[in-house]
């Protein structure tokens, strides 16, 4: 048993998962006719740039812009009924085996685990009950009084906004940052390994690489995506839904438009 409470932070994409969340909801999204086919090919072109030149502040502001440009308007009850009957399907293939190891070991060990990520509540949230880790922090969007979002963030879980959310509830929830754990992929989360005393980078990029080199951070790497069913029984149909209704405001600040959206962003 531990004498202070301590933590493990993962961020989402490429770190538990093996693609980029919002990638993945491509296809549902299209079948439900919310975004056209050439959107697609789009974002296909889109995601072959973004893996080779990355993504820096002003490209990711440029994205999460058009991205709320684009679904200001939707309605949360349609987009509440994709994100619920598609989940499993979209999530479930692509989930890192040696993560779901690592986060294992950290609740043996007595530690709470978050997921932290910028894609939307509605995704993170369900997949945090899915992997049986303690909350997520993810971006929130608004919604307006007839439930349609609105184009604006009300939380925006990027950056230097990652590490000011982990140091809030390391506040409410009496943890040890000193003593905790965080894991990314990208430079872009650099705030969120500097806040924890033991940070690792996880399929780093060369950004990240580079910074983990010099301050002598392991790196890990994990390559074996693994189906959901073979390693952790799935929580109720119910369950799911209603945890992907507790933060449907957030699609609009990056549910589809991670990668079909993103051709703004270069």
């Amino acid at each position: 048993m531990l004498d202070s409470m301590e933590a493990a932070f993962f961020d989402l994409d490429k770190t538990v998962i093996a693609k980029a969340s919002m990638v993945a909801f491509g296809r549902p999204l299209y079948r439900a006719g919310m975004i056209s086919r050439w959107l697609v090919v789009r974002a296909l072109w889109s995601q072959l740039l973004f893996e080779h030149r990355g993504a820096d502040e002003e490209r990711m502001r440029k994205f999460r812009e058009s991205a709320l440009r684009v679904t200001r308007g939707w309605d949360q009850a349609r987009i509440s009924a994709i994100v619920r009957d598609t989940l499993t399907e979209v999530i479930d293939p692509i989930v890192y085996d040696e993560a779901l190891d690592l986060i294992r070991e950290h609740q043996r060990e007595g530690r709470r685990v978050y997921l932290v990520s910028a894609s939307p509540e509605e995704i993170v949230a369900p997949l945090a009950l899915y992997l049986g880790v303690d909350e997520a922090i993810a971006s929130r969007a608004q919604l307006d009084e007839d439930g349609r979002y609105t184009g604006e963030v009300e939380f925006y879980s990027y950056g230097p906004f990652k590490a000011e959310a982990i140091r809030e509830l390391a506040v409410t929830r009496g943890i040890d940052l000193d003593a905790s754990y965080a894991y990314s992929d990208s430079a872009t989360d650099l705030p969120m390994l500097e806040v924890v005393g033991h940070p690792s980078v996880v399929n780093p990029d060369r950004a990240l690489r580079r910074e983990a080199v010099e301050r002598g951070w392991p790196l890990l790497s994990f390559n074996r995506p693994v189906s959901l069913r073979d390693r952790i029984p799935a929580p109720s149909g119910a369950a799911i839904a209603t945890t992907a209704a507790v933060g449907l405001s957030a699609l609009a600040a990056g549910a589809v438009t991670y990668a079909l959206l993103r051709r703004f962003a270069f």
